[in-house]
C-alpha cells in the first residue's frame, strides 16, 4: 500500500508498516506513548496487544505446522513473540523514530532499548484492534511476523537444556538430575545464585550462574549437557 501524497506522517508510516490505516490516529500516538511521556501511555494497549499477538501468532503456526503437537507449536511461538524478536521486528519497522518518551528516556536512549520497542509494538497491536477488530489486527501480525515463519529452526532444538537433559536421562531409563542452590551474592535487587546439577548416573556435577535461580539451574544443565558421555543424546 502506497500512503496518499500528503498524508500525515505518522498515519502513512503505519499504513507502509502494518498495512493498516487508522480510523481514529489517537489510537496510534497512544501506542507509541511511553508511560515516562506526557498524556495517555501505551501500558494498557499493550496488554491488549499482547493477547492479540498471541492469538494470532498461535494461527499462523497451527496452519503453517498441521502435524505439529501442542509442544512444539508452544516454543515456536514463544520464539517468535519474544521480546528479543518483537524488538527487532520493531526497529526494521523503525518504530523507535515515532516513540514519544519523557526526558530521561530521551536522553539514556530509550527509542532504542529493546523492551520498550517491544511494548510498543503490542501496543500498535492492541491500538489496531479496537481501532479496526481482530481481523485487521490478525492482518497486521501476518504482515509483520508471517515473513519469519519460514526461517524459524526446528522446534525440537528450542526446548530449554533442563527440558532436554530430562529427555535424555528418561530416554535411558535413568535417574532425573538433582539441581542444589549452593550460594546466593549481591545485594536484593542485584543477586545472583549458583546452582549445581548433579547427574548421578554418570557421576557428573556442573555449576551455573544466573540472575535468578531458574537461569541459574539453566546454565548448569546445558554445562550438564556438554559433559555427557558421546552417544548418550542420541538416547532419547
Amino acid at each position: 500500500m502506497t500512503p496518499k501524497s500528503g498524508a500525515d506522517p505518522l498515519a502513512a508510516w503505519a499504513l507502509r508498516s502494518f498495512g493498516h490505516t487508522f480510523a481514529d490516529l489517537k489510537l496510534c500516538r497512544q501506542a507509541l506513548t511511553h508511560r515516562s511521556a506526557a498524556g495517555d501511555h501505551n501500558e494498557r494497549l499493550e496488554f491488549l496487544g499482547d493477547s492479540v499477538l498471541n492469538c494470532s501468532v498461535a494461527r499462523l503456526l497451527y496452519d503453517a505446522h498441521p502435524d505439529a503437537d501442542e509442544g512444539a507449536l508452544s516454543r515456536l511461538r514463544a520464539t517468535l513473540v519474544s521480546g528479543d524478536t518483537l524488538g527487532s521486528i520493531a526497529g526494521e519497522l523503525d518504530l523507535g523514530e515515532h516513540l514519544r518518551l519523557g526526558p530521561g528516556e530521551l536522553k539514556s536512549g530509550g527509542f532504542r532499548r529493546a523492551s520498550i520497542l517491544a511494548d510498543a509494538l503490542e501496543a500498535m497491536v492492541g491500538a489496531i484492534f479496537l481501532d479496526s477488530g481482530f481481523d485487521a489486527a490478525s492482518a497486521a501480525v501476518n504482515r509483520i511476523i508471517g515473513t519469519r515463519l519460514a526461517a524459524l529452526p526446528a522446534a525440537e532444538t528450542l526446548k530449554d537444556a533442563k527440558t532436554r537433559l530430562q529427555e535424555v536421562l528418561q530416554g535411558r531409563g535413568l535417574a532425573l538430575p538433582i539441581y542444589t542452590l549452593t550460594a546466593t551474592t549481591g545485594d536484593p535487587h542485584a543477586q545472583s545464585f549458583t546452582v549445581t546439577c548433579a547427574v548421578a548416573a554418570f557421576g557428573l556435577t556442573a555449576a551455573g550462574e544466573g540472575v535468578s535461580r531458574r537461569r541459574a539451574e539453566q546454565v548448569a544443565a546445558r554445562k550438564a549437557l556438554d559433559l555427557l558421555p558421546a552417544g548418550a543424546h542420541g538416547a532419547s
